[in-house]
């Protein structure tokens, strides 16, 4: 994977994106970061042991945001963080919710001791970042632990910004960019700059890139379970992509649609009109939309159902498909072997479940050998990252994505709070 965003472009995509807004160098080359307070949002919310719930079972998002500490501690910055673990309801929390459980895990990938603040806003906190000295980082309480936080209250933001002494602002959770909160959004209105960090400058060029600039022909890959979560993205790709493929659960809804039979297959009786209007609408615009021509079908939702692959035009009664069949693969890495950027969210069939996971295991693998050809390919969030990291090939995609509501919604085109909020160049 390309770490360094300025580089992507020379990977194949067509040109580059507005850089509309202000990034970590650009904020560097306005400001002398050596002694100012920077306020840096970054998502730690890292998965943790159930035996102990204290130890990390994957720190794959405290390595994500080391290229932006290590460049704030380099320019002397006084680095005050802001994230939060879970999602606390009423006191008292658990200590598997205090950001104290990331403290030493993220001072080993700096090689610098992260001090800790158990506490969010107050004297106390603006005691601790008043003594603090060049190149140190600080580690504020799960902003999440006061209601203001994600009511965006503005007062908790104006508290937010006094207690880290700081003026100046950086973004570097992409995963929680499309939610105004305080230490997301309202914080900006209290700062001189508020700059994107690395991730969220790879993220934003990436998403962005892949739809807005794409090296065509460009192919969306959609899977999931429900319609109803993707409609939004597929009518927006509509207008940019050459090929959408569409797996997972939601393919029957279009069956359905299409007058075949679906089995005991999960249908959304409500969205089948949708479906059909997709479909015009890609015929419309010369958009080549496929769907799988045959799916794995089981007697019952388990991981040892009895199981067999049929034609989507013979689906017995009973029976509910759970992955797409071999022909459809074949299908779909005949498509994809076109293509120069590729985006994909959601996957094929029920991939937990070992026999059910060829599909999406073969949409990875097929993204992977489309990446060594010069392919650009984007994993967009969510179970498909889950399958891709399951599957190993999470080191041969050309970017997966952090953020799985916030990829969407990028995605489906939208503005996300955190994202606007932040300076333009």
């Amino acid at each position: 994977i390309d770490s360094n965003p300025t580089m992507m472009w020379k990977r194949g995509f067509a040109k580059a994106p507005a850089r509309a807004k202000l990034g970590l160098e650009g904020l560097a080359s306005q400001v002398n970061l050596s002694g100012q307070h920077v306020l840096v949002r970054l998502d730690l919310n890292v998965p943790l042991s159930k035996d102990d719930g204290k130890t990390i079972t994957n720190d794959k998002r405290l390595r994500a945001v080391v290229p932006t500490l290590n460049f704030l501690r380099q320019q002397g910055a006084k680095t005050v963080i802001a994230t939060h673990i879970g999602r606390p309801k009423e006191p008292p929390f658990p200590d598997a919710m205090k950001t104290s459980v990331v403290r030493e895990r993220l001072s080993e990938l700096i090689d610098s001791e992260v001090q800790y603040v158990a506490e969010i806003v107050g004297s106390n906190v603006k005691a601790a970042t008043g003594s603090m000295i060049p190149g140190s980082v600080l580690l504020l309480e799960n902003v999440r632990f006061n209601k203001g936080e994600t009511k965006n209250n503005p007062e908790f933001a104006a508290a937010l910004a006094d207690a880290s002494s700081a003026k100046l602002y950086v973004n570097d959770a992409f995963g929680t960019a499309h939610r105004a909160h305080a230490s997301t959004a309202g914080v900006c209105s209290h700062m001189t700059y508020s700059a994107a960090g690395y991730l969220m400058e790879k993220e934003l060029k990436y998403l962005k890139g892949a739809v807005d600039a794409p090296a065509v022909p460009l192919a969306a890959v959609i899977g999931g379970a429900k319609v109803s979560t993707k409609v939004p993205v597929i009518e927006s790709l509509l207008d940019k992509c050459d090929y959408i493929m569409v797996g997972g659960g939601m393919i029957f809804t279009f069956y359905k649609a299409m007058g075949k039979p679906v089995g005991a297959s999960m249908v959304e009786e409500d969205l089948i009109p949708m479906a059909a209007e997709l479909m015009k609408k890609a015929e419309a615009k010369g958009v080549k939309f496929l769907l799988p021509s045959d799916v794995v079908v089981a007697d019952k939702f388990d991981a040892n159902a009895t199981a067999k692959t049929v034609s989507v035009d013979d689906i017995p009664d009973g029976w509910m498909g759970l992955d797409i069949g071999a022909d459809s693969i074949a299908d779909f890495n005949g498509a994809l072997s076109k293509c120069k950027t590729v985006v994909w969210n959601g996957p094929m069939g029920v991939f937990e479940f070992e026999q059910f996971a060829r599909g999406t295991v073969a949409v990875a693998e097929a993204l992977g050998k489309a990446t060594d050809s010069g392919c650009i390919t984007v994993i967009g969030g969510g179970d498909s990252v889950a399958a891709v990291e399951k599957a190993g090939l999470g080191p041969r995609m050309s970017h997966i994505s952090t953020g799985g509501g916030a990829s969407l919604e990028l995605l489906e085109g939208k503005d996300l709070p955190g994202v606007t909020v932040l300076s333009n160049m």
